[in-house]
């Protein structure tokens, strides 16, 4: 099934032209023109978001479920096509857009499940004790209630899961929220198509067609008009660091500041403790090149640094994972500014102090092949750029010293997504002097595996302390990240008919 783009925003419901127009730049295939967004279209979606709250937040769970459920039927029965333009945008092949899009509509019916139970609510009764001395208990009752309309920016390496109806969307509505999506331009067809399947939807179930919009592309001035829109309540972003901290200063600076959940990136650095590189250095380094490499390196969760002892088992960790890295064919990257990104950021590694290059990869154009450096723990302390994160299958080993010399490593690393042990029996004493590090550290930790691939569920964080994301105590994936986009109401002496309904009895 093929989709051809019809290129124009879809604001409330409605398709809605530009002047200003934009073109795509696809991996394959044809090039179409989109219109740009506006700080005009911008006012436009958040009036019509702020319309539509009351109304929506006054439904019941039930009704939003099945919207989320009737959502994910629609992009799965846009399924061919939702592939097709995805794969020209992005490069992407077949099989990962299809497991991405599998990803996506399941999330949305996790949510869907999430809000029929009403766990999320968190409800809570104190009841009144009028003859308590020396003063009477008011009847209490509490419960989280949404914030409003949100915000949200589509994501380059995730056209689908981390987009237009990606994890974000989904707590949104699922809390009660319009949305208004800045899409990402790097797939502004994938993210159309995805659209018109949340508009179709809305449609079908007749309900308020506020409740979401989608303003394509633009300039910079775009996303800061969303973001400073009196009518936004809450942001949900996930890009690059020096995009979303721009961003997150501008939600501060706001006459009524409110809350940017940015997810900004990662590191996250994997630690091969003493006893699992003496049994299994070999398997952990073609494991750790295999995690390097998936999706070309383009996984917010991807281990960029791996931290091992130095001698013969760092050897054989090193050796096994070149060897490995080098039968990685060439990738095509999401974007050529990605693409970009990535020649810059290696040649940056190379040129840092005491690194040794032990695999030069190649980036021409959007195809990238792996690099992999190699360096002392002593220059990796005393070289800042090596603790930033390069997008792309770009690996760093650091060589510590000793135990002495990991532990301190550990604590140099700012705020992290993951941090991985790879670990036996033996390495127990130190992995118990490193976890404390660990958790202050990451938002998720690893015993053996490897970070890339979040599993959608009750327990899981995806988030962590700055940089890694804005606000530490949020997680992006699972369903705790509703509560982003939902705030404790309390409600003293009310009349039970007065009541929310998920308050009453």
């Amino acid at each position: 099934m093929t989709y051809t783009p019809h290129g124009n925003h879809l604001i409330a419901g409605e398709r809605i032209p530009a002047d200003e127009q934009f073109t795509s730049a696809p991996a394959s295939g044809p090039v179409y023109q989109f219109s740009a967004g506006s700080p005009e279209l911008v006012a436009q979606a958040c009036t019509a978001a702020q319309a539509a709250f009351a109304g929506f937040a006054a439904t019941s769970r039930e009704q939003r479920a099945v919207l989320l459920d009737a959502i994910a039927d629609e992009m799965e029965a846009r399924g061919d096509a939702i592939t097709q333009i995805g794969g020209a945008e992005t490069g992407l092949p077949p099989a990962r857009l299809e497991g991405e899009r599998g990803r996506t509509t399941g999330q949305l019916r996790l949510f869907a499940a999430q809000i029929r139970n009403g766990q999320y609510l968190d409800r809570r009764h104190d009841e009144a004790l009028p003859d308590r001395q020396p003063l009477p208990r008011p009847d209490l009752r509490m419960m989280q209630r949404p914030v409003g309309p949100v915000a949200v920016f589509g994501a380059s390496n995730f056209p689908l899961a981390f987009s237009v109806a990606g994890g974000d969307t989904a707590a949104a509505l699922a809390a009660g929220c319009p949305v208004v999506v800045k899409g990402h331009s790097a797939h502004p067809g994938t993210g159309e198509i995805v659209g018109e399947a949340i508009v179709a939807a809305i449609e079908k179930l007749g309900m308020d067609p506020g409740l979401f919009s989608l303003v394509q592309g633009g300039s910079r001035a775009v996303g800061e008009a969303l973001v400073t829109h009196p009518n936004i309540k809450a942001v949900g972003f996930t890009g690059s660091f020096g995009g979303g901290r721009a961003l997150f200063n501008l939600c501060a600076a706001r006459p009524e500041p409110i809350p940017f959940f940015g997810e900004l990136g990662s590191v996250n650095p994997m630690f091969v403790l003493p006893r699992a590189a003496a049994i299994r250095a070999a398997d952990i380094g073609a494991g750790w090149a295999g995690s390097l490499t998936m999706g070309a390196g383009q996984f917010c969760t991807k281990p960029g640094i791996a931290v091992v002892i130095d001698g013969p088992d760092a050897d054989t960790f090193i050796a096994a994972a070149e060897k490995a890295l080098k039968a990685v064919e060439a990738q095509t990257m999401l974007t050529d500014g990605m693409a970009a990104s990535y020649r810059s950021g290696a040649r940056r590694a190379s040129e840092a102090k005491g690194v040794v290059s032990q695999l030069s990869g190649t980036c021409e154009g959007r195809s990238a092949a792996p690099f992999l450096f190699q360096v002392s723990g002593e220059d990796w302390l005393a070289e800042e750029e090596l603790a930033k994160e390069v997008f792309g299958p770009l690996g760093l080993v650091i060589r510590v010293k000793d135990a002495a010399q990991m532990e301190e490593l550990a604590s140099a690393f700012e705020g992290q997504l993951t941090a991985t042990l790879q670990m036996e029996d033996g390495d127990m004493e130190l992995a118990r002097v490193l976890l404390p590090v660990l958790e202050g550290m990451a938002g998720r930790i690893l015993v053996h595996g490897f970070p890339t691939g979040v599993e959608v569920c009750d327990a899981m964080v995806h988030g962590g302390p700055y940089p890694a994301s804005t606000n530490f105590g949020a997680t992006s994936v699972g369903t705790l990240s509703i509560r982003r986009f939902l705030r404790p109401v309390c409600y003293q002496n009310f009349p039970e008919a007065l009541l929310p309904a998920d308050l009453r009895g």
